[in-house]
């Protein structure tokens, strides 16, 4: 058995398994958490929403706060809480910022040393995690996924970093992991692969008015929509901004019920 099973409890109907699972990719072991909702079984596979977690967050952060088990219950959707960085590397400077290292891995395959040693989260998340997590548990509905060259039926976010190559915090993640190369950048640039998309596009992203780092300038959620109008998705990318919302969790469960139910309608359990 790949995955430690270190906690279960109930929520929703349902459970939170926290799990812990050796990983190839970032050669440190990694904690993740899994909400099974009440519909799931062996006979009923559920299809799976995976919550990517922002900067300084663990998997407990959103299992704990976000109350995406609320919705997910109700449609029979599994979900997923991967950890948002390799733990216990050692690497010099690896603590020394909330927005570089540890708890902040940006989801990329990083290339620059040390960081290359380990940093390899989009590896981790778009290939190891899901295979391990399919072949683990057969309550979920992974055949598609991983037989699809369209892997993923739905996207949203909240308070996303949309522009990353324009922001200080993307600045900073991306020539630490990926060097001085720009066009590395923009391959995990929301706004600048947009730009390159001729595809179907549906997105939904809330962004909450009294958020701070939108205010500084960080999440730049314009630019994501002017890209979208230019390419003539502008009806395909739904940002709302709520007013008077800023970027803690109170935020998030306000309109996480949306968000599982914009997931459910595209994953055909609506």
């Amino acid at each position: 058995m790949s995955f430690k099973t270190n906690a279960t409890i109930a929520s929703f109907g349902g459970k939170v398994l926290k799990l812990t699972h050796p990983s190839k990719s970032t050669t440190t072991p990694m904690n993740v958490n899994l909400y099974l909702p009440p519909q799931a079984s062996p006979t009923h596979k559920v299809p799976v929403l995976f919550y990517l977690s922002g900067l300084t967050c663990t998997p407990d952060n959103c299992t704990e706060k976000g109350f995406f088990q609320h919705a997910a219950s109700k449609r029979g959707i599994a979900v997923v809480y991967p950890d948002t960085s390799p733990r216990g590397l050692n690497i010099p400077g690896e603590d020394d910022a909330f927005d570089f290292g540890s708890a902040a891995g940006f989801y990329v395959d990083a290339t620059r040393e040390p960081w290359s040693k380990g940093y390899k989260m989009y590896e981790y998340v778009v290939d190891e995690l899901p295979k391990a997590l399919f072949q683990e548990f057969k309550e979920l509905d992974g055949e598609r996924f991983l037989k699809n060259p369209g892997k993923y039926k739905s996207v949203s976010a909240f308070a996303p970093i949309a522009n990353p190559i324009n922001c200080q915090w993307g600045q900073k993640a991306f020539s630490g992991y990926l060097g001085d190369d720009k066009s590395k950048w923009a391959e995990h640039d929301a706004t600048e692969l947009l730009k390159k998309w001729d595809g179907p596009l549906e997105i939904l992203i809330d962004v909450g008015t009294g958020d701070n780092f939108y205010k500084q300038g960080q999440l730049l959620p314009e630019n994501l929509v002017a890209a979208a109008k230019e390419k003539g998705h502008d009806k395909g990318v739904k940002v709302r901004m709520q007013p008077d919302y800023d970027h803690s969790y109170f935020f998030m469960a306000s309109f996480a019920d949306e968000h599982v139910d914009w997931a459910a309608q595209r994953l055909g359990v609506a």
